[in-house]
């Protein structure tokens, strides 16, 4: 059976008139801000406290768009006669968003959980060169992260959560029991 033909003409003016009739919704994006959602991937927040300059993020970065420098410090001996220690601390930490891709790999191997997903995306720059941001933004950003979405009440307990529980209770079971007194006359004769 051959086409009718203006078939194909005819469908398009209909989605034509069928979308012409329909309320336009228009964001007011300067005056209003979006109603983003909860997982949104804006930029990369970063919590230094957490970062023990392990390079993880930098090494499996794809595009390679982490830099970090630091050094080792020595940390004196916490007890008479223990021995000192060295520890890395951050000197740079700056993430090129004119090169990353916004994949999450530097957030998902961070062992450490120092890098955080914001939802802050108003970052622009007129020049690209201005796109590499260093650790004083980063973790400015830091503080625009949400809170993690509540657990589900039907989930199981986390393990870790589950054995310090059962420790506590374990604990608590052992100092609430009556330590036994020893009886002098229990002995036979």
């Amino acid at each position: 059976m051959a086409p009718i033909p203006g078939s194909g003409l005819a469908k398009g003016l209909a989605v034509t008139l069928r979308t012409m009739t329909k309320k336009t919704v228009t964001e007011q994006y300067p005056d209003a801000q979006p109603d983003l959602p909860p997982r949104t991937r804006g930029v990369i927040g970063l919590f230094e406290e957490n970062c023990t300059v392990c390079m993880l993020c930098a090494r499996e970065c794809p595009d390679w768009c982490i830099y970090i420098d630091s050094h080792k410090e020595t940390v004196p001996a916490a007890t008479p006669g223990g021995r000192e220690r060295s520890r890395n601390v951050l000197d740079r930490f700056a993430i090129d968003f004119s090169l990353c891709m916004y994949c999450g790999i530097c957030i998902e191997v961070c062992p450490f959980d120092a890098l955080f997903w914001s939802p802050e995306f108003e970052y622009a720059e007129t020049d690209i060169r201005d796109l590499t941001h260093e650790r004083d933004k980063l973790r400015e950003w830091m503080w625009t992260v949400p809170a993690p979405p509540a657990l589900d009440p039907g989930a199981e307990e986390p393990k870790e959560i589950a054995t310090a529980r059962k420790t506590a209770e374990k604990l608590a079971a052992a100092q609430a029991e009556p330590a036994p007194s020893a009886d002098p006359q229990g002995e036979e004769s």
